[in-house]
């Protein structure tokens, strides 16, 4: 079974740990009525899509999931609105400092360029076609990168304390990686907002990459709770 999967140029997910299942979402409904099923049946499936399409979504919060990500900064500042915004559960999100550990800086480098949007204030507009233009765009980013990633390390060897030193660098750009550990309904709260078409394309990807993770883990839950369509 897949628990790791490549996203970008430097980052993937990884599923680390699992608790509970499609039954686990049942049973934690049937307690109401003091039932229990001994194994998951098609009276359970049936239960399941009903739970999801009428909203009854606190058994899925009895099943948990342990992600790892590695994702440019933009990307996980993205994430983290899901655990500080979250009032399904008791989340978890634990992140690598530079502050205690030097890393060498790795930084998200487009293949391509998006347009700017026409009718609306943020997201992107398709490709853009003109390859001069895509080119100019990665130079100039790697230039800054070059730029920074120098700055910084000429710091560090004058002494500079990593926490300070770390502002040369690209921020957004720059890959941070963090657990994350979420309830069932949280995953796929994220999952119905991330793998929108009007998301951004690179949180999109993680998006994807966690879908496919946690989808063979509770098969009868996600399809109930997130379109299987928005996942391809």
């Amino acid at each position: 079974m897949t628990r790791h999967i490549d996203v970008l140029d430097h980052g993937y997910v990884r599923l680390v740990d699992v608790m509970g299942s499609d039954l686990s979402v049942v049973n934690a409904a049937r307690v109401s009525f003091a039932k229990e099923s001994a194994e998951f049946d098609e009276q359970d499936e049936r239960l399941i899509r009903f739970l999801a399409r009428e909203g009854h979504t606190s058994p899925f919060r009895h099943a948990m999931a342990t992600f790892e990500a590695k994702a440019p900064l933009m990307v996980a500042r993205q994430w983290w609105k899901y655990v500080v915004g979250s009032d399904h559960t008791m989340e978890s999100w634990n992140e690598a400092s530079r502050r205690y550990v030097t890393m060498e800086p790795e930084l998200y480098v487009p293949e391509r360029w998006r347009n700017a949007p026409e009718s609306r204030k943020q997201g992107s507009d398709g490709a853009i076609e003109d390859d001069e233009l895509n080119s100019e765009a990665t130079a100039i980013l790697r230039r800054m990168i070059v730029a920074g990633v120098e700055s910084y390390e000429a710091l560090m060897a004058e002494g500079i304390a990593p926490e300070q030193a770390r502002l040369c660098v690209p921020a957004y750009a720059m890959y941070t990686a963090w657990r994350w550990t979420a309830s069932l309904q949280s995953v796929t709260h994220f999952l119905a907002q991330r793998l929108a078409d009007d998301s951004q394309w690179e949180i999109q990807q993680y998006a994807r990459a966690v879908y496919r993770l946690i989808e063979p883990e509770f098969p009868v839950s996600i399809r109930a709770l997130v379109k299987e369509a928005d996942a391809s």
